[in-house]
């Protein structure tokens, strides 16, 4: 079959986690087509050629592609494009009923929503709107200019003064008004794109988006335009990255079949606590810009003409509550739509799972396929005998303050009364300048818990707390860091597919975790879970296995076993595999293909698309339906009787 695969700043030009899942995934299953669609958040991303564009195997800073992958279209997304389309009087009414019911969604209040669903059962407001732009955008040639135009501004301020709105939407300023906007401008970039005709994504069986958000656009889009259906992997849930990125005001959460997301894990606003599933503190207000009065945004057309909304917008940490509530009820709402409209969901573990499902995804359309990872590094480690020290307690990972390296620290010091020899050795190097402090202040803390010792008067003393990174002498790859101690440790109070935790189980390594994120999901009962942020609990647990190496020993080879049936690369492609399939032949496209002389290609349609029904003539060389013409009718009989059933039936009567 022909797949679409849908990408947003990773494969095929960053060779990271997600590109890397993807190409894993592309290459195997080399029986399929693969056609890259990506959505460039860099530069040099969109130097292949801009909206639309198609490259070769070989474009510069593109990782290389296997033979299965027949095209690559990317669509730059890092500063806006003019698209030099100039609206009529219909157009711009059009565009200025659809953004008005958009942004409205937006800023609607819980009470307002809920009366308007119990006065009158209709269709989603929010997708009305959307869908009605991708209409105006394929009609005109595009919507860059009208997004970014004076005419949304207003559109955006009328419904943040309508009766009803948010509290926190009415308090919005200029500056505010300008940085949704270019945000909302820079997330409906997908809609203008030509990649919804018949010789492109019209063309595919499926496809299937890598994570959720603007990168599933282009699948809502497909759907909307061609009937085809859309799988949706979120690894890491990007609504949920949106609030523990900002943080919310009022209505960040929406409620309602909007997406109501609130409580699926920790508070909204508060910080990040032990289920990993709250928003940080928010950013405090910022002063910039003077309060809108209603038809005050002629202030503004000179700012939208120097381009102010060209370009990224800044992080939504450190922007006014008005912008964090509008901006997180907009990524609500877009992400109810997509889980919506797929035919699969796909997460990564059971903690996306609870978050997809609050924020309105059917369980029925819900197959959680777990990350696949390599595990033939970690072999020699896994299987060879056991060299590591047995006083030893490792941790490994990236050095930041979610990793709360602190009470590690301390929970050390108590097993250091119960076990003197012991060792830790941190493994890992800082994340960005805040992980660069936060080492230095864990070195500093390391030297005062724990005074150098030594042997004798004229012996040089030794710290028990090393920190060390990968790559040097002592621990030249992964699977070293793993070997070189007798207990993995993992201490985070905000986690979310515990990657380094799966690493030390393909090493055979007993564990200790604190229960955060996805952490019981993966160890399952093959390692020592402990409560966030709770030193004595994570000492008792390490000195209960530093003590008994038999436990050890059999916790490593079930931590081992269990990784190897469920987190391999071979388990992730063979479940995509069987998704595929059970997508196509439950959601086929109806659809034709044609050769040179006009006769149907066989075999250019999946076997499992041929389900019962009748196919009725199709003249066009890729038609397509929105679905069977059975599917409004009564149900269809499995065989169609002959002549010799309906006459035995009829002498029965």
């Amino acid at each position: 079959m022909r797949i679409g695969l849908l990408t947003e700043g990773g494969h095929p030009y960053v060779s990271g986690d997600t590109g890397l899942w993807c190409d894993r995934l592309v290459r195997g299953l080399a029986q399929h087509e693969f056609e890259l669609y990506a959505l460039g958040r860099i530069e040099h991303q969109g130097g292949q050629g801009g909206q639309g564009s198609q490259g070769g195997q070989g474009g510069q800073g593109r990782v290389a592609l296997p033979p299965q992958v027949t095209r690559v279209r990317t669509a730059p997304s890092w500063t806006a494009e003019d698209d030099r389309v100039v609206y009529g009087r219909r157009a711009r009414r059009r565009f200025a009923e659809c953004y008005g019911e958009l942004v409205a969604a937006l800023c609607e209040g819980p009470g307002a929503e809920a009366a308007r669903e119990a006065s009158a059962p209709q269709a989603d407001r929010f997708a009305n709107a959307l869908y009605g732009l991708a209409d105006l955008a394929r009609d005109e040639g595009g919507l860059g200019g009208a997004l970014r135009s004076e005419q949304a501004v207003r559109a955006l301020e009328r419904a943040c003064r309508a009766p009803g709105a948010l509290r926190t939407a009415r308090e919005v300023r200029v500056a505010d008004l300008l940085t949704v906007t270019a945000h909302l401008e820079h997330a409906l970039r997908p809609l203008s794109l030509d990649w919804y005709e018949d010789d492109a994504l019209g063309a595919v069986d499926l496809c299937h988006a890598t994570s959720g958000g603007p990168a599933a656009l282009p699948g809502l889009l497909a759907r909307h335009f061609c009937g085809v259906p859309l799988v949706v992997t979120e690894y890491g849930v990007r609504l949920r990255n949106h609030y523990l990125g900002g943080g919310s005001g009022e209505g960040a959460m929406p409620g309602g079949p909007a997406g109501g997301c609130a409580g699926a894990g920790g508070s909204a606003g508060g910080r990040a606590g032990a289920g990993d599933g709250g928003g940080v503190e928010a950013g405090s207000r910022g002063d910039a810009g003077t309060a809108v009065g209603p038809g005050a945004v002629g202030g503004v057309r000179g700012a939208v003409g120097r381009g102010a909304m060209a370009g990224p917008v800044a992080s939504v940490a450190a922007v006014a509550p008005a912008v964090r509530a509008l901006l997180a009820a907009f990524h609500g709402r877009l992400a109810t739509e997509v889980y919506r409209q797929a035919a699969r969901i796909t997460p990564g573990n059971a903690h996306a799972r609870r978050w997809q499902e609050r924020c309105g995804a059917d369980r029925a359309k819900i197959r959680t396929v777990h990350p696949g990872m390599d595990a033939t590094p970690f072999a020699e480690v896994g299987e060879g005998p056991d060299t590591a020290d047995p006083g030893t307690l490792v941790w490994v990972g990236r050095i930041e303050p979610a990793k709360d390296l602190v009470s590690l620290l301390h929970a050390f010091a108590e097993v250091r009364k119960e076990q003197p020899g012991t060792r830790l050795r941190v493994i890992g190097a800082p994340a960005g300048p805040e992980g660069e402090a936060y080492l230095g202040h864990c070195r500093v803390l390391a030297a005062q818990l724990f005074p150098d010792e030594a042997d004798g008067l004229h012996s040089v003393g030794d710290n028990p707390v090393s920190f060390e990174e990968i790559g040097g002498p002592e621990v030249p790859t992964p699977a070293d860091a793993y070997g070189a101690g007798a207990v993995t440790v993992l201490s985070s109070v905000v986690e979310g597919f515990p990657t380094g935790l799966v690493e030390a189980m393909f090493c055979g390594r007993a564990t200790v975790s604190t229960d955060v994120g996805a952490v019981v999901e993966v160890i399952g009962g093959t390692g020592l879970v402990v409560p966030p942020r709770n030193p004595r609990a994570l000492a008792e647990a390490c000195v209960a296995l530093l003590r008994d190496p038999e436990r050890r020993a059999r916790l490593g080879a079930a931590a081992r076993a269990r990784a190897l049936e469920l987190f391999t690369v071979e388990q992730n492609v063979a479940a995509f595999h069987g998704i595929y399939l059970e997508v196509v032949s439950q959601c086929p496209v109806r659809r034709v293909v044609l050769d040179e002389s006009g006769e149907p290609l066989p075999f250019a349609v999946p076997a499992e698309a041929h389900v019962a029904g009748r196919w009725t003539g199709l003249s066009s060389r890729f038609a397509t339906r929105r679905g069977p013409g059975w599917a409004a009718g009564p149900p269809v009989r499995g065989m169609t009787p002959g002549p010799s059933i309906a006459a035995s039936e009829g002498a029965a009567r």
